[in-house]
């Protein structure tokens, strides 16, 4: 799914125009990622999952093609966790029940 399949299914299932939900969905993903890059906080919604920062420690890597090593700097990454609800309701198969109920409506 992309951020257009996303936004059109918002806009469908609200009733509201394309490019209201554009704006929303864009200012969404650019306050999390404002609180990840420029507050360096994480960032929790229930239910869903929570965005982390990870860091990771300086390391040397080798290239073997040129039999060469590489000191890779400490760097902070982006990674995302889902909520146990959620983790539970993918293994437990709810998943197609959301399915069908979106296609009653």
């Amino acid at each position: 799914m992309t951020k257009a399949d996303i936004i059109n299914e918002i806009a469908i299932s609200t009733g509201l125009q394309r490019k209201d939900v554009s704006v929303v969905v864009e200012s969404f993903m650019t306050h999390i990622k404002s609180a990840l890059l420029d507050k360096q906080e994480n960032v929790y919604l229930r239910g869903f999952g929570s965005f982390n920062i990870k860091h990771r420690r300086a390391k040397t890597a080798r290239n073997i093609k040129a039999n060469t090593t590489l000191q890779i700097d400490a760097h902070n990454i982006p990674s995302f966790k889902p909520a146990k609800s959620f983790i539970e309701k993918m293994k437990n198969g709810e998943h197609e029940i959301i399915a069908e109920e979106k296609e009653e409506a």
